[in-house]
């Protein structure tokens, strides 16, 4: 089975050495299962669309994340081909179905479709960005949780 990793094409300012690879597939698992890219451990969000500044395990940021407006659209995308397909194949095999039993069962199942969907959308979105180094996670410097002083942080 052939492993996709990603790789950032050129070299980080004052670095000679590139970056080691990270495993497109294992980060996308683990953004899915609402967990951290990069150890698997640590999750993600503390509530339900809410991303961790850093992992509670591992110290990854996430900060830098953005994942604005692509979760809710591949989740739109997802759930109208769903549930468009099951209206179809319901009115290929029931066409005498009554309308108040389809008002009740399609929206209900688009909602609850929808709010499943999304959390797991999104945390892959963001091991992607994690794993091409897109959006602040290709700078070395801000790759963990910085030392905790009391001091505030200086971008």
């Amino acid at each position: 089975m052939q492993t996709t990793t990603a790789t950032q094409d050129t070299p980080q300012e004052g670095h000679d050495a590139e970056p080691a690879p990270r495993p497109l597939a294992e980060a996308m698992k683990r953004g899915l299962r609402l967990r951290c890219p990069a150890c698997g451990i640590g999750k993600i969000f503390y509530a339900y669309l809410k991303v961790n500044d850093y992992c509670p395990h591992c110290g990854a940021a996430f900060h830098h994340h953005r994942a604005d407006d692509a979760p809710p659209y591949v989740t739109i995308v997802i759930v109208a081909h769903v549930v468009g397909t099951l209206m179809v194949i319901n009115e290929t095999f029931w066409p005498d179905s009554p309308v108040w039993l389809q008002m009740m069962i399609w929206p209900v199942l688009t909602i609850v479709l929808s709010l499943a969907l999304l959390p797991p959308i999104k945390g892959a979105l963001i091991a992607y960005q994690w794993a091409f180094r897109m959006h602040g996670f290709e700078n070395p410097a801000t790759e963990k949780r910085p030392i905790e002083t009391g001091e505030p942080l200086t971008p």
